[in-house]
């Protein structure tokens, strides 16, 4: 509950938490769309319109410029709309240009082309925003065969993938510790060229005085070998990378271009989570050194990004989020101009001290015990809310609460898909350069 005063001054301030509970008989009335954008404010260059009350048609507006500061996530059962939520405020970003995204699209729902709930195809951000975005892939052939345009094609080298990648792996690809251990001795042996160099070792008695000297179990190292083997499979892994993909990303994105990862038919676990951690390390350290040059001469700072990833339990579970370039993302908030979105099913598979760093939380339907506690945790009126959410319906419906609204509201999202819904979405310049492209 909230209160506006009546003065100049409650004006000024906006609305405020109650102090006391109305007397009875107090006259109550509906509020309008007014009062609602007293308190949530009207959509601007710093608020993006996301949806409605559930029994208004009035406008709820998130603070895109409180939104970037903090990580944020999106969460829900399978099925209730997290991937349509996302594009949403992926748009907001977009459009209101308050940070720029590199997102790791997991199943390419958010480059070119996407799909509604209803399963029909909707324009995705390079169709709405043409000069805004940029779309890599990881699968050529996959974007080729879908009439897609891309901008660059992502390889990765053996000598990019360090020890720090194959802790992340280890569930994944089911390595012993000792196994993990084994990476840093390797590494320290053969340098960058570590992997490879494992993968390339068939002598037996080459391999025994090379496990006699670091001191590694027999079977040790073939359950390594074995994890290794996975990971050489993925056809984007080349011995050496013959592009830069970290340096490209980094270019669009210091012009103000959004990049969209697309991982065409790599949709595994494994491949998913290597590239993103891969990529996500380096593009973190050069931020941190932009930022920290900026501070000590006192300069321009980069523009904020927002790393977007799916399956976030993979990355920041409790027993790796305190090793993972992603924990370190979300416990250090927007110290070096860096922040995620996550969006994940199974948020109770999250650690408690990444989601208490969450500053907005977009929450679908959920209907595990676990879950709901973990999206609610240290939330005040959590009783309540709790009850709300088990309320939701399936689809087209999320509760909003943290620092990008003034208070919890569940919304109907705002319509998606239709010709009315891309004119709005997109300004009237990008629209013009679209029809030019068409011709050119």
């Amino acid at each position: 509950m909230l209160t506006i005063g009546g003065d100049a001054k409650g004006l000024l301030e906006g609305a405020q938490p109650v102090k006391t509970v109305p007397s009875h008989f107090s006259p109550v009335k509906l509020a309008s769309q007014s009062d609602v954008e007293l308190v949530f404010g009207r959509e601007d260059e710093k608020k993006f319109y996301l949806g409605t009350p559930l029994d208004m048609e009035t406008k709820i507006c998130l603070n895109l410029e409180e939104l970037v500061k903090r990580s944020n996530g999106i969460f829900g059962k399978s099925g209730t709309g997290k991937t349509f939520l996302t594009r949403l405020l992926l748009i907001g970003m977009l459009q209101k240009g308050r940070a720029v995204n590199l997102v790791f699209d997991m199943h390419s729902e958010y480059g070119w082309e996407g799909s509604s709930e209803a399963g029909r195809k909707v324009k995705a951000l390079k169709q709405l925003f043409p000069a805004k975005v940029a779309v890599f892939t990881l699968d050529e052939e996959n974007s080729r065969r879908r009439k897609v345009s891309t901008d660059f094609v992502v390889r990765i080298g053996y000598d990019e993938i360090t020890p720090e990648d194959m802790v992340l792996l280890r569930q994944t690809l089911n390595l012993t510790e000792p196994a993990v251990e084994a990476v840093y001795q390797l590494a320290r042996r053969f340098g960058r060229r570590w992997l490879e160099r494992t993968l390339e070792i068939k002598d037996a008695e080459e391999t025994k005085e090379l496990l006699a000297e670091l001191s590694i179990h027999e079977s040790t190292f073939q359950n390594l070998r074995r994890g290794l083997a996975t990971i050489s499979r993925l056809p984007f892994l080349e011995a050496h990378a013959p592009d830069n993909a970290v340096g490209s990303i980094l270019e669009y994105l210091e012009r103000g271009i959004n990049v969209v990862l697309e991982f065409g038919r790599y949709t595994d676990v494994t491949a998913y989570i290597l590239v993103a951690n891969l990529l996500t390390r380096r593009i973190h350290s050069q931020y941190r050194e932009k930022m920290e040059k900026a501070m000590g001469e006192d300069s321009a700072r980069p523009v904020p990004l927002v790393i977007t990833i799916e399956e976030a339990h993979r990355f920041l579970n409790p027993g790796v989020a305190s090793q993972t370039i992603f924990g370190t993302i979300a416990r250090e908030m927007r110290k070096y101009n860096v922040t995620l979105l996550v969006i994940d099913q199974r948020p109770s598979g999250i650690d408690d001290e990444v989601m208490s760093q969450m500053g907005t939380k977009i929450t679908c339907l959920l209907d595990n015990e676990r879950d709901i506690d973990s999206v609610l945790a240290g939330v005040s009126g959590k009783s309540e809310l709790k009850s709300v959410l088990s309320r939701l319906e399936s689809r087209q419906q999320a509760l909003i609460f943290g620092h990008a609204v003034p208070m919890p509201v569940v919304i109907r999202t705002r319509e998606y898909g239709s010709a009315e819904s891309y004119r709005d979405f997109s300004t009237a310049g990008e629209a013009e350069q679209d029809v030019e492209e068409l011709w050119d």
